[in-house]
């Protein structure tokens, strides 16, 4: 476990609503500044997904993630991690549209088509919705699912990186992901170094076990080879004892918003960066050291951030 773990920091994504907590930050200044505030914790890298600025409804226009992107580079050195998954209902000409326009040194590639069911939080929230768009956006993942289809995931990954530069972080939802992009690298499309990201206690995909973890993980070493950087993360309640399951194993890990509204036992988070801070507590305890954003990109591949178009 020579290498430092790289700590990601995934500040809003599409799962949530700013009904469950009125800290989730979707404004661009307050996205920015949490950010911001994540990165100076120990974030090597920010996962960004976009929202309307009036409603916190999920968006794929480029400008605003251009303004969180240029507001974020501008206070920090952090590599910035853009979303093709972006959300049900979005067509993936428009999730990748981001990517072609900004060209960031990073972003997502989901392995797989997939129900990705966010619905069961409705019953909780019933009757509290400040927006119209919420129940309906829950609702939609019952019927409607994830699209990223073999033919989407070739194009990324034959005309996309070509173009722009940008290297793919790929999102493993279960174990069938790691053979999908087993059979791309043996095609000679996918170069390490590679890197993985495993999401753990998602609705349709893999569950929270720590065997899972170390199944997954291990698959992806077996299967993939030795240049690899694997990421893990944990819904919910369970994300800090996968990270740490997951740092343990000599993996990287994820935390934040996007993935858990939580910091303890029934206390929401006030910002992404507690979540860093935690992980750093727990890490410190373990004298597992933290990697800087130069050590992330030299480690993931990445060009570099002047390489960006913002």
């Amino acid at each position: 476990m020579a290498n430092k773990v790289i700590i990601t920091a995934a500040v809003t994504g599409a799962s949530f609503t700013p009904t469950m907590n009125p800290h989730l930050p979707y404004k661009p200044k307050h996205l920015i500044e949490d950010s911001v505030k994540a990165a100076k914790a120990g974030a090597a890298i920010i996962h960004i997904h976009g929202r309307n600025a009036h409603d916190g409804s999920p968006t794929s226009d480029p400008e605003v993630f251009r303004e969180y992107a240029e507001g974020i580079k501008a206070e920090t050195d952090a590599v910035i991690n853009m979303t093709t998954g972006g959300a049900t209902g979005q067509t993936i000409e428009e999730r990748l549209n981001v990517v072609r326009t900004l060209q960031p040194e990073l972003c997502s590639c989901n392995l797989g088509t997939m129900n990705y069911g966010g619905f069961p939080m409705i019953p909780k929230y019933q009757g509290q919705w400040q927006h119209d768009w919420e129940e309906p956006f829950l609702e939609s993942t019952r019927t409607e699912p994830f699209s990223s289809s073999f033919a989407d995931i070739e194009y990324m990954l034959k005309f996309l990186q070509n173009e722009t530069g940008t290297r793919m972080e790929f999102e493993a939802y279960d174990i069938g992901h790691l053979y999908t992009l087993a059979y791309y690298q043996s095609m000679g499309l996918v170069k390490p170094p590679i890197s993985v990201q495993m999401v753990m206690n998602t609705l349709g995909g893999i569950g929270p076990d720590v065997d899972n973890v170390v199944f997954m993980v291990r698959t992806a070493r077996r299967l993939l080879g030795d240049d690899i950087e694997i990421s893990v993360l944990g819904g919910g309640r369970y994300q800090f004892n996968l990270i740490t399951v997951g740092a343990l194993m000599g993996c990287n890990v994820r935390v934040g918003m996007e993935d858990n509204l939580y910091i303890g036992k029934g206390q929401l988070a006030e910002s992404n960066a507690q979540y860093v801070e935690k992980a750093r507590r727990i890490f410190d305890e373990l004298v597992l050291d933290i990697a800087t954003p130069q050590e992330a990109r030299e480690r993931l591949g990445l060009k570099g951030g002047d390489n960006v178009k913002f």
